[in-house]
């Protein structure tokens, strides 16, 4: 089996690593004038939808003082594996299958999440369920990282995510770009609260969540 690669991974890790750089600092860093906004210090980040496994490794392997656990779909698992085994990095735990429609989640008292490109692909329902979750198994001061497209206002912020918009009810009916208020309407029912909304290269935009 060939490794899955992403170009879009390939183009995004970079800026998303600058943010990550910042947001899950050691403890140390946290305190550092310099490092302005939001600062967790997990020492474990549960990835949600890890997809190729690139974002992965690479995140891993450049946050050595943080442990990553990718998670995806059973069907996705195999390609995650081979970037995983080809990167032997100690700080990379086995990809471990995970819908986030299980309930119970494998996973309890959670201390980071970080998910890249899935709200838009889940169906309404599906984020609901999603939040909830994470209301439920994040553990209080937990950081919640989402990165990806998103509406402000009902309103598209680019001419290319309204034609990206389009084209992914194309692919499924039940896809959509989230607003980022309705967003923080489900993060209220689950003592989420919405810190900072980072913006991000080709209209993209990074939302850093905590749990109360």
């Amino acid at each position: 089996m060939k490794k899955p690669f992403s170009q879009a991974c390939e183009n995004n890790k970079d800026p998303i690593l600058a943010v990550l750089k910042r947001i899950f600092a050691t403890a140390r860093d946290g305190g550092n004038a310099d490092n302005a906004g939001a600062v967790i210090c997990p020492c474990e980040v549960l990835e949600i939808g890890s997809g190729t496994g690139q974002h992965a490794v690479y995140f891993a392997e450049h946050l050595p003082h943080i442990t990553w656990q990718p998670t995806d779909q059973e069907v996705n698992l195999p390609g995650i594996s081979l970037w995983v085994e080809e990167a032997k990095l100690e700080n990379i735990k086995t990809p471990v299958p995970l819908d986030i429609n299980d309930d119970p989640w494998p996973f309890r008292d959670i201390e980071a999440v970080f998910t890249a490109n899935t709200l838009h692909i889940m169906g309404w329902e599906d984020v609901e369920i999603f939040y909830e979750r994470l209301g439920r198994y994040l553990r209080p001061g937990a950081g919640f990282l989402s990165y990806g497209p998103f509406n402000i206002h009902g309103t598209y912020t680019s001419e290319s995510n309204a034609r990206f918009d389009c084209w992914l009810k194309t692919q499924d009916p039940k896809s959509a770009i989230r607003d980022m208020g309705a967003l923080e309407s489900l993060g209220k029912k689950a003592d989420i609260t919405l810190l900072e909304k980072v913006p991000m290269p080709a209209n993209n935009f990074t939302l850093i969540w905590e749990k109360q």
